[in-house]
């Protein structure tokens, strides 16, 4: 009795320890691709002015900093989203997106009409939205970790270390995709440009209304003096203000959101679902032309209908 009591407990601990063994090291994987990308491309290039010029191109500007894509917008887009962008890979993507959109209309509808402006539209659309979506997320990361990035600052500064020193902090023991925009800031720094100069293209990058509040009180102090540490202790607690009021309105406006997900997913959910358990409910009446133009005639009165509802809900704080 005695001994099977110990294999039990052997062999629970032994499952205990690995179990911790495995979410250990996959916790430290995540981490080890969380922590910023900044230091993981600074280990391959040889000076700062290399590693500046790297982590410029990736975010689709030129060795000064300015955009190199020929539409202004789009350029904005690609470096607010935070992705590495290659041309020839993203033109890829794109062409294989639109082969894909162009195969599945072809193989529903058989219309050659159709199915070119399909894989067009899909080739250039999804992509502005997929990057749309990564711009968004990545804003609301960087509201969410300003604060704590102030306040790293601040104390930096209240030990007496200067204001680059504190900047370049951030960068080294903040994740994603703060420490990222702080690092390139602080390499800039340190490759000459003014406290200024750099704040100002941190918030051009991010474009991000937090950030830009911060640049717009570091540039304030350095024209005209006064604490900085008391200057962004203030600016820390309005931008949390500010967090805590968006979080305030997503839980109030989170029924409208609800509702408009419901009623846009709920017509496809329901067809897909008469097609799949009888196939020929439709019969002929889904191919005349009269059906199809009424079909698309409320795909445009759908999308009309989401459209009002996010202006329903959304709100700038």
């Amino acid at each position: 009795m005695e001994t099977s009591v110990v294999i039990y407990v052997l062999a629970f601990a032994s499952a205990f320890l690995a179990a911790q063994s495995v979410l250990g090291f996959g916790q430290g994987a995540v981490e080890k691709t969380r922590l910023n990308r900044r230091l993981r491309v600074q280990e391959k290039q040889a000076s700062v002015a290399d590693l500046i010029i790297e982590l410029r191109r990736q975010r689709g500007q030129d060795k000064e900093g300015n955009g190199r894509l020929a539409v202004r917008w789009f350029n904005d887009l690609v470096t607010r989203s935070g992705l590495a962008y290659d041309p020839v890979t993203w033109s890829m993507i794109a062409l294989a997106v639109g082969v894909v959109a162009a195969a599945a209309t072809f193989y529903f509808t058989a219309n050659l009409m159709i199915t070119p402006v399909a894989g067009v539209l899909a080739s250039t659309v999804l992509p502005i939205f997929f990057l749309k979506m990564k711009a968004a997320a990545r804003d609301r990361q960087l509201g969410e970790q300003l604060p704590d990035a102030l306040e790293i600052i601040v104390r930096s500064l209240e030990a007496g270390h200067p204001v680059p020193t504190a900047v370049s902090l951030v960068g080294r023991e903040m994740p994603d995709p703060i420490g990222s925009e702080f690092g390139m800031a602080a390499d800039e720094i340190a490759y000459g440009s003014s406290l200024e100069e750099a704040v100002k293209k941190l918030a051009e990058r991010t474009q991000q209304p937090d950030v830009e509040l911060f640049a717009a009180t570091v540039r304030l102090q350095a024209r005209t003096g006064g604490n900085l540490a008391s200057l962004l202790k203030v600016n820390a607690s309005t931008v949390r203000a500010r967090q805590k009021m968006r979080l305030k309105i997503k839980a109030a406006s989170s029924e409208g959101r609800a509702s408009a997900l419901i009623l846009t997913s709920a017509p496809f959910i329901v067809m897909g679902a008469m097609h799949m358990l009888t196939p020929h409910f439709y019969g002929s009446v889904i191919n005349e032309k009269i059906v199809q133009y009424g079909l698309g005639g409320c795909l445009v009165w759908m999308a009309i209908g989401n459209l009002v509802m996010r202006k329903m809900i959304s709100f700038k704080v």
